[in-house]
C-alpha cells in the first residue's frame, strides 16, 4: 500500500542475522502480562515496529476479506478482533513514550508515521470486500444467536466502517482518502508546535524578589529549572497546559503575576515557527469538510452521533442551561474579590492574573482555610500508596505489591501489581507523576495492554501527570488539587484495571468521551471521604493526622470559587462547541475573532475569566481525541453526581455498593448502550440538579 513500508515481523526477527537485535515488538512480550520491554526498546525501534505492523495487519484484512467462505461473526468480526496485534503492542507504547518523554527521534517518527496511519485505516475501512462481510452479518443480525455483547461488536462494527466512509462512491472515497492524510498531518503539526511552544513560553525571571509568595521550594525548582536551561542565575516558571497558571494563586507580585498570565495565553500567538493558528485553521476546515462529505451538517453532528448524548443539539442545550447560572456566581464572586482588592489598598480594576491570587484571600477570610496549610499532610507516595490505593480497596478489595523488577522508560516511574479480592493478578499499573520539559502537559491514563478474553491478556494501564518534582532529598508534598488529579487519573485506572470483556475493543475505556470521565470524576469523592482521608492525611515529618478542623475547613470552602472554577471549564466546552459547529461552506479565516465572538455569545465573564484553554492550546480539541466533545467532562460530572448521590442514600462507601458499580459500569466497558449501564446502575435517568447543587450553582449562596 503507497504510504506504508511493506516490512514484515519475520524481516523484523530476522534483523538479528545481519548482527542487529530483532525488534522487541515483533513477538508478545515476555514480561509479566506483557509489559513493554523498556529495558530492551530504543527510539529507533518504534517507526519499523509499526510500519510492519501495519503492513501485517492490512495482510490480515485482506485474508479475512478475500475469504471464499461465507462471512461468519467467527471468520470475519472475530477474525478482526483478533488481528493487528503487532501494531497493536507498537503504537499503544509508543503513543504514551512521545508524549511523555519526547526527543527528536520520537518527534520524527510521529510526523512520519502520521500520514501512513491515515492511510492504513483507509485501506481497512474502505475495503468493499470486508465492509461487504460486514454488512451481509449485520443484515442477518437477528438470526444469528448472537450474545448482547456480540451484538455490541458486530453493531460496533458497521457504524465504525460507516462513518469511515465504506458507503462511498470510489471518487467521493479518494476525497476521503486526501482529508485524512492533510488532517493525520495538521493535527500531527500542532501538538508538536504546542510541545515546543509551551516549553519556550516558559516565564524566565531574573530576580527571587519576582517570585515572592512561593514556597521555598518552589523557587528552588524555578531554579533548577532555569539550569537545566543554561540560564544560570535565573528562575523559571513552566507553563502548564491550561490558561490559568498555580503559581498566579500564590505570587504576591503583581507584574510578575500580568507576565505569567500573559505567557500562557500568548504561548503559541507568536507569530513564529510555533505559532499554532494556522494548524488550526487548516483542522476545523478539513473537519468540516470531511463531516459535509459523510452526510453531515457539521463535524459536531458527526462527532455526538456515537455518544451518550446523541446529538449535537443535545449537548449544546445542556451546556447552554448552565451558562445562566454561572454568570450570575461569576458576578457575585467578582464582587467579593473586587472587595478583597480594595481592601488590600491595590487601587485597581480585578483581571484575570489578580482573581485567584485575591479568591484565595477571600478564602482565608471567608473559611480561615490557607491551602499551603494541608500540603505537609499530603505527600504523594503516602497518598498514592495509602490513600488511592487504599480507597480502591475498601471499594473493590484491590491490593497492590509494587514491582521494581519491571522495566520503565524513565526513572522516575513507579509499578505495582494489582491483586483482585481473592489475590488473583488483576494487570500492572505505572505512575509518571513529575513534569518534564518533554512531557505534554496535563494528566492522563492509557493502556499499554488491555483486557480481553479473546487475547487472554490482563490490563497494563499507566496514570501520567505533570507535578512539581522536589529537590533531592526533600519529601514530594502536593496541593489537594494534586491529590484530586490522582485520584480522577486512577479512576480511569479502575476503569481499565476491572474490565471483564471478551473484546478488546469493546474493553476497559474503550468507551464514548461523554461517558469516560464518569468513573474518573466518580473516584474523586473517595479523596475527602473520611475513612480515606484518616488514612492518608499524615504530616510527613510527624505522622500525625490532618487536624480535624483543618478537614472541616476545607470541606466548608469545597464550594468556594465555582463560578471560576466551572465558569472556565464551561467557556472552554462552549468554545469548542462553537469552532465544530462551523460548516465547510463558511470557513473560519481569523483563529482570534471567532474565538472572542463565541465567548462572547455564553454570556459567561470571559474577560476576567478566561476559558480553561483558549483556542490557539486547546489540545484536547486539535490534537486529542476531544473535538465537540470537551463537553464530555460536564456531561459526565452530571453522571457521576447522580451516582455519588445515589451511593450517599445507600450506605455510602461499602464493598457491596463498589461491587454494584464494578459489576453494572466499570467491568462492562462498551458492551452496552450507555443510558441503559447509567439507569442500571441508579434507577433513573441522568438528572441535572446534583451537579448544580455540588457547584453551588442551585440552592443557598
Amino acid at each position: 500500500m503507497a504510504g506504508i513500508s511493506m516490512v514484515s515481523a519475520l524481516t523484523l526477527l530476522l534483523a538479528s542475522a545481519a548482527g542487529a537485535a530483532p525488534n522487541p515488538f515483533a513477538t508478545p512480550s515476555p514480561l509479566p502480562y506483557h509489559a513493554p520491554p523498556f529495558d530492551k526498546i530504543k527510539d529507533t525501534d518504534y517507526q519499523p515496529a509499526i510500519e510492519a505492523g501495519m503492513a501485517e495487519h492490512l495482510a490480515e484484512i485482506r485474508q479475512i476479506a478475500d475469504n471464499p467462505d461465507p462471512p461468519t461473526f467467527e471468520n470475519t468480526i472475530v477474525a478482526m478482533e483478533r488481528s493487528g496485534q503487532m501494531l497493536a503492542r507498537a503504537q499503544a507504547t509508543f503513543s504514551q513514550v512521545v508524549q511523555a518523554n519526547s526527543n527528536a527521534e520520537l518527534l520524527k517518527a510521529q510526523s512520519a508515521l502520521g500520514p501512513q496511519f491515515a492511510a492504513y485505516s483507509d485501506a481497512i475501512h474502505l475495503n468493499a470486500k470486508l465492509f461487504a462481510r460486514i454488512k451481509t452479518l449485520y443484515a442477518s443480525r437477528a438470526s444469528l444467536n448472537l450474545t448482547a455483547e456480540q451484538m455490541m461488536l458486530l453493531e460496533a462494527n458497521e457504524k465504525e466502517f460507516e462513518r469511515a466512509g465504506a458507503n462511498l462512491s470510489p471518487s467521493d472515497q479518494e476525497t476521503l482518502r486526501s482529508l485524512n492524510k492533510s488532517l493525520s498531518a495538521a493535527s500531527i503539526r500542532f501538538r508538536q508546535q504546542l510541545l515546543a511552544a509551551t516549553k519556550t513560553g516558559a516565564l524566565v525571571l531574573d530576580h527571587p524578589e519576582s517570585l515572592a509568595g512561593l514556597d521555598p521550594g518552589d523557587i528552588q525548582s524555578a531554579a533548577r529549572d532555569a539550569s537545566d536551561r543554561g540560564l544560570s542565575g535565573k528562575y523559571v516558571l513552566p507553563l502548564q497546559n491550561t490558561t490559568s497558571q498555580p503559581a498566579i494563586a500564590r505570587l504576591s507580585d503583581r507584574s510578575t503575576r500580568e507576565a505569567l498570565f500573559t505567557a500562557s495565553w500568548t504561548r503559541a500567538e507568536k507569530g513564529d515557527a510555533n505559532d499554532t493558528r494556522q494548524a488550526i485553521l487548516e483542522i476545523a476546515r478539513l473537519r468540516a469538510e470531511k463531516a459535509k462529505l459523510l452526510g453531515y451538517a457539521t463535524w459536531a453532528d458527526y462527532s455526538l452521533e456515537q455518544q451518550m448524548a446523541k446529538t449535537a443539539q443535545t449537548a449544546k442545550t445542556f451546556l447552554n442551561a448552565l451558562d445562566a447560572p454561572t454568570a450570575a456566581s461569576q458576578v457575585r464572586e467578582a464582587e467579593a474579590v473586587q472587595a478583597a482588592i480594595d481592601s488590600d489598598h491595590g487601587g485597581f480594576a480585578l483581571k484575570p492574573w489578580d482573581w485567584e491570587f485575591y479568591a484565595e484571600k477571600v478564602r482565608k477570610a471567608k473559611y480561615d482555610l490557607d491551602l499551603n496549610e494541608t500540603k505537609p499532610y499530603l505527600e504523594l507516595w503516602n497518598v498514592l500508596e495509602n490513600g488511592v490505593f487504599y480507597a480502591a480497596n475498601q471499594m473493590y478489595g484491590l491490593t497492590f505489591e509494587r514491582r521494581t523488577d519491571i522495566p520503565t522508560f524513565h526513572p522516575d516511574i513507579r509499578v505495582y501489581e494489582v491483586f483482585d479480592a481473592d489475590k488473583t493478578p488483576l494487570g500492572l499499573a505505572y505512575f509518571d507523576y513529575w513534569k518534564r520539559d518533554n512531557k505534554a502537559g496535563g494528566a492522563w491514563m492509557n493502556s499499554f495492554v488491555p483486557q480481553s478474553k479473546l487475547l487472554g491478556t490482563r490490563p497494563v494501564i499507566s496514570n501520567t501527570a505533570n507535578f512539581t518534582k522536589p529537590a533531592p532529598g526533600e519529601p514530594a508534598l502536593i496541593t489537594f488539587e494534586d491529590v484530586r488529579t490522582m485520584f480522577h487519573e486512577f479512576g480511569h485506572g479502575l476503569h481499565g484495571l476491572l474490565a471483564n470483556g471478551t473484546y478488546a475493543s469493546l474493553s476497559g475505556t474503550s468507551v464514548a468521551r461523554d461517558f469516560v470521565e464518569f468513573p474518573s470524576q466518580f473516584n474523586e469523592h473517595w479523596a475527602m471521604e473520611p475513612r480515606v482521608l484518616a488514612h492518608y492525611a499524615h504530616h510527613y515529618k510527624t505522622g500525625a493526622s490532618m487536624p480535624q478542623a483543618l478537614i472541616d475547613k476545607i470541606k466548608r470552602a469545597d464550594r468556594f470559587n465555582q463560578g471560576f472554577t466551572f465558569g472556565e471549564l464551561l467557556a472552554a466546552a462552549q468554545l469548542d462547541m462553537s469552532w465544530h459547529a462551523i460548516s465547510a461552506e463558511a470557513p473560519v479565516t481569523d483563529v482570534d475573532a471567532f474565538e472572542a465572538k463565541a465567548l462572547a455569545m455564553s454570556g459567561l465573564s470571559t474577560d476576567m475569566i478566561p476559558p480553561r484553554y483558549r483556542t490557539s492550546y486547546f489540545a484536547h480539541i486539535w490534537g486529542s481525541g476531544y473535538a465537540a466533545g470537551y463537553y464530555a467532562y460536564i456531561w459526565t460530572d452530571m453522571l457521576q453526581e447522580n451516582v455519588f448521590d445515589w451511593f450517599e442514600r445507600h450506605g455510602g462507601m461499602t464493598r457491596e455498593n463498589g461491587q454494584r458499580l464494578r459489576d453494572l459500569v466499570l467491568s462492562r466497558g462498551h458492551t452496552e448502550d450507555y443510558s441503559v449501564m447509567f439507569k442500571n446502575m441508579v434507577g433513573h435517568d441522568p438528572e441535572v440538579t446534583p451537579l448544580l447543587v455540588k457547584r453551588g450553582l442551585a440552592g443557598p449562596h
